[in-house]
């Protein structure tokens, strides 16, 4: 498995994190305080959201099915773009179950 392939979940994993909890701290500022233009920031976040979503179970999907993993673990990391925070804690998780395999797949650099 490649680096990038890592890569490119993680940026994802934080992206979709990050906008999760902006759009849940919108919905609080519109429904529970109220506030003027939270209905306007929850439709941007959420919209930027949803469709950044499907590119993260896109990258999420590809991830899985190099590291081979099984179909439990696998839905395990598409949901965490689901649940506030969590994508982070699982990209934590599973960039450092992963960083040695592809760290050992890839070969080393040659010092000049």
């Amino acid at each position: 498995m490649k680096k990038s392939v890592l890569t490119r979940y993680r940026v994802m994993a934080y992206v979709t994190g990050v906008l999760l909890v902006l759009l849940t701290l919108g919905v609080i500022a519109k429904y529970l305080l109220d506030m003027d233009g939270a209905d306007s920031f929850t439709s941007v976040v959420g919209i930027a959201h949803g469709w950044l979503y499907v590119v993260y179970l896109v990258f999420a999907f590809d991830l899985g099915a190099k590291a081979k993993w099984p179909v439990k673990r696998q839905l395990w990391v598409l949901l965490a773009g689901t649940i506030p925070t969590a994508a982070f804690f699982v990209e934590r998780k599973v960039t450092r179950e992963l960083e040695t395999t592809v760290s050992e797949a890839s070969p080393a650099v040659a010092k000049a």
